[in-house]
């Protein structure tokens, strides 16, 4: 925490007097920052635990990299290409004319061609691929995705990956580059996308980023970094500790028996229980100073409670019904009850007089070594209806559209192999994501897509190696570029992310 921070908080808290209860603190932080923040702004990382397939999210459709996709994909005996674009589903027990299997509910014939799109600037064509232009698609569940990128309000950044400095085929195989630890081990690649180090890992950009903007939040700094899918490196800062909630119902956050109404049948009970695990009236320091975080929790969980309560935070739609497209029967979104979890804080925060958050929410099952036509396209397909909801309910929040004060933006262990292994993918490397909010230059495609296929029949990929890409734009080119837009100045950029100074272009804009 820096000298200022400090004093900010601590004269926030000497104003109101030590006694004064945690929560009339926070109220009055929320009166003084007004009812409304003009330039309040939110980053939302939505994390895709296990190594998302890229390959089958985000596809070239132009002759020549499709007929490398295809045969590439279209083998083993489950096959996982995709059909093209513009074809109709094969309805199931029927033969298809694109492969001449019969088509399965969980099988892409059944699915129906890739969603085409087409980004306002044309992608430059790489060596190796032999296309006049390059055409997209998005897999055929994204339909909601599809949507956003053609309103201009989704981009996608391709090939994106750990790394140290640019990194060609030669010196990955001679080993003439520096490359990142423990590639493909999902424990430290995630670590390294959240934190840009290998798993055990004490402070994430994300909680960086909140060190450096807590101070425009007042006295009410703990609220600057929110989890709505448990602890996550990625947002633990030097001097911000997170702070998580519960996601899908109210309250916010429960903390059983001290904040109920009854407890073992008393009524009493429950402020008898707060009053002896919040008492800093004890012998010896350790005891006193965990009674002292116990209150703090104690009083902001009711803060939480207190501030979604509120008329504008309880109007934020409640997220749709989602149906599994290949089972045909309703589930639970996880990730769209995170997402509203997180719609619900930032509705709150001229309640709770907050600027500045960081926010983090994950879907996992994406380790998808076998049976990838069965787990994938629905997890994809969650994670669509999951950001469309999101993008809906910061329309309209107390009447006022939020969506250009909010960034969402993806990330993953990493991609998976190009090749199929019979029925699923294995580890990888370089992966496309995608950038969702008002602030967003859409509709494009960012960094370079890469060329297609593996080094067989005398072809050479400059950019896979052994059925895994290369990446050509770093996780540090990423981050660098949302914490621009968040606010995070040039110098705190090149202190945050130290190797960004490692590529020619540092900001990317997609923001």
């Amino acid at each position: 925490m820096d000298r200022r921070h400090l004093l900010k908080v601590g004269g926030a808290f000497g104003a109101l007097g030590v006694g004064a209860p945690f929560a009339l603190q926070l109220a009055a932080a929320g009166s003084a920052a007004g009812q409304s923040a003009p330039d309040y702004k939110a980053l939302v990382c939505v994390f895709l635990f296990g190594g998302n397939d890229s390959h089958n999210t985000v596809l070239a459709t132009d002759d020549d990299s499709w007929g490398r996709y295809f045969a590439t994909r279209n083998t083993g005996v489950d096959p996982i290409a995709l059909m093209p674009v513009g074809t109709a589903p094969t309805p199931v027990g029927q033969t298809s004319s694109v492969t001449g299997r019969v088509a399965e509910a969980d099988s892409p014939e059944a699915w129906g061609g890739v969603l085409p799109i087409s980004p306002r600037t044309p992608q430059p064509i790489p060596a190796g691929t032999n296309a006049s232009t390059r055409t997209f698609g998005l897999h055929p569940f994204m339909g909601p995705m599809q949507t956003l990128f053609n309103q201009n309000r989704l981009a996608i950044l391709a090939n994106v990956g750990t790394l140290i400095q640019p990194t060609t085929k030669q010196q990955y195989q001679t080993r003439s580059a520096a490359l990142p630890a423990s590639l493909f081990s999902h424990n430290d690649q995630q670590s390294t996308w959240q934190a840009l180090s290998t798993e055990g890992a004490r402070t994430g950009w994300g909680g960086r980023f909140a060190d450096l903007m807590a101070s425009m939040n007042g006295s009410n700094t703990l609220f600057t970094a929110v989890s709505a899918s448990g602890n996550a490196v990625f947002l633990s800062g030097q001097s911000v500790v997170q702070y998580q909630l519960s996601t899908g119902a109210q309250p916010a956050v429960v903390i059983n028996g001290a904040q109920g109404t009854s407890l073992f049948g008393s009524t009493a009970a429950p402020s008898r229980v707060r009053d002896l695990i919040s008492d800093t009236n004890v012998a010896g320091n350790f005891a006193a100073d965990y009674a002292s975080v116990v209150g703090r929790s104690l009083n902001a969980a009711t803060t939480v409670n207190s501030a979604f309560t509120q008329s504008v935070v309880t109007s934020v739609a409640t997220a749709p019904a989602y149906t599994n497209q290949i089972l045909n029967r309703v589930e639970t979104n996880t990730l769209a009850l995170q997402l509203q979890t997180v719609a619900r804080m930032i509705a709150a925060s001229s309640v709770l007089g907050v600027r500045r958050q960081v926010f983090f929410v994950s879907l996992g099952g994406w380790d998808t070594h076998d049976f990838q036509n069965t787990a994938q396209p629905n997890l994809l397909a969650k994670v669509a209806h999951a950001l469309s909801y999101f993008d809906s309910a910061l329309s309209n929040i107390g009447g006022v559209d939020r969506r250009s004060q909010v960034t969402t933006f993806t990330a993953s262990d990493f991609s998976r192999t190009f090749a199929t292994n019979g029925d699923g993918t294995d580890h990888a490397w370089g992966g496309h994501h995608f950038i969702l909010g008002g602030a967003v230059n859409g509709g494009n495609i960012y960094g370079q897509y890469p060329t297609l296929g593996l080094d067989v029949n005398g072809f050479n990929n400059p950019d896979n190696v052994t059925g895994y890409l290369i990446p050509t734009t770093s996780v540090d080119q990423y981050g660098a570029t949302l914490g621009r837009w968040f606010g995070v100045s040039d110098a705190d950029i090149d202190v945050i992310f130290p190797r960004v100074r490692n590529f020619q272009t540092k900001y990317l804009g997609f923001v």
